[in-house]
């Protein structure tokens, strides 16, 4: 069974809504979709740097703490991050792979049911319980302490609202 197509020639993209567009749709500088169900996804690729979403220090640990296993992506990025959104909420997040169309600029799409602001909460929220794991198994009981302290006073929504509004992530991002 061949894949569907839409007019313009490429391959479609079924969205966490039942829409359907076409690939073209979505290029490299697109953070969100302004959908005709009327709701707005978030939208990623896998040429979107993860400091889109984390701070630079932070990447930087997470690229020396975490191992992956993927020769294609031997190093922590964007695709592990948004494979951690999608083993939590697999009927939200459409995963497309583009590496056949080098047209498009990148390998990988990723369309959300969120919003690209609600997608930025979740990923810093899944990154914390990803640290949260990783200390629980340090021999220094002390250190998960003071990791559960910090976090009563960490704000998921602020941090959010704070980093995108430095990283000005809300001018200009929405395409319909």
């Amino acid at each position: 069974m061949s894949e569907p197509r839409v007019p313009g020639g490429d391959d479609a993209v079924e969205l966490p809504c039942g829409e359907t567009r076409s690939m073209s749709v979505f290029d490299l500088g697109m953070r969100e979709y302004d959908c005709a169900c009327g709701e707005r996804h978030a939208v990623v690729t896998d040429v979107n740097p993860p400091e889109r979403f984390l701070p630079e220090f932070l990447v930087g640990t997470l690229r020396e703490a975490v191992e992956t296993t993927s020769a294609e992506m031997p190093e922590f990025g964007t695709p592990h991050l948004m494979g951690i959104v999608l083993e939590e909420f697999p009927e939200q997040v459409v995963a497309e792979d583009a590496s056949e169309n080098p047209d498009m600029g990148y390998s990988m799409l990723w369309i959300t049911g969120f919003d690209s602001r609600r997608l930025h909460e979740i990923i810093v929220e899944l990154v914390i319980e990803l640290m949260e794991h990783a200390i629980s198994h340090a021999e220094d009981s002390s250190a998960m302490t003071q990791f559960e302290e910090q976090m009563l006073q960490f704000d998921v929504s602020e941090f959010v609202e704070q980093y995108r509004a430095e990283r000005d992530l809300d001018a200009d991002d929405v395409y319909v």
